[in-house]
């Protein structure tokens, strides 16, 4: 019986070494694709379908603050007409959920800093 046990003690000895050398192979991939990640530039999300988002995000690359609807309005051509300045507003908000834009306060938009 106590060749048995020793024979065990053995097997489980092996098995446990084996189940150390696999965590520590999986904490050296861990870091390493952790590190890679981390180099990896961030991904935009996919902007909507329309031709004024690209044009919007063009506004607010060559914007020094913060920017209103109707500024957005201006830098794209439109007449500062309520439609338009309305529609530029719910577009500018769309980005704002996209995580795209921030909303520093209400009606002053601008570029969310990248990390």
């Amino acid at each position: 019986m106590a060749d048995d046990l020793r024979a065990q003690i053995d097997d489980l000895q092996t098995r446990l070494r084996e189940a150390e050398m696999h965590l520590e192979h999986l904490a050296i991939t861990r870091k390493t694709v952790t590190g890679l990640a981390d180099r990896l530039p961030a991904v935009a999300p996919d902007l909507p379908e329309h031709p004024d988002y690209p044009r919007i995000l063009a506004a607010f690359n060559h914007a020094t603050g913060p920017l209103r609807a109707k500024d957005v309005c201006e830098a794209l051509g439109h007449e500062l007409l309520p439609k338009y300045v309305e529609g530029t507003r719910a577009k500018l908000k769309r980005l704002v959920k996209l995580g795209i834009l921030t909303e520093a306060d209400t009606g002053n938009f601008a570029r969310k800093p990248r990390p």
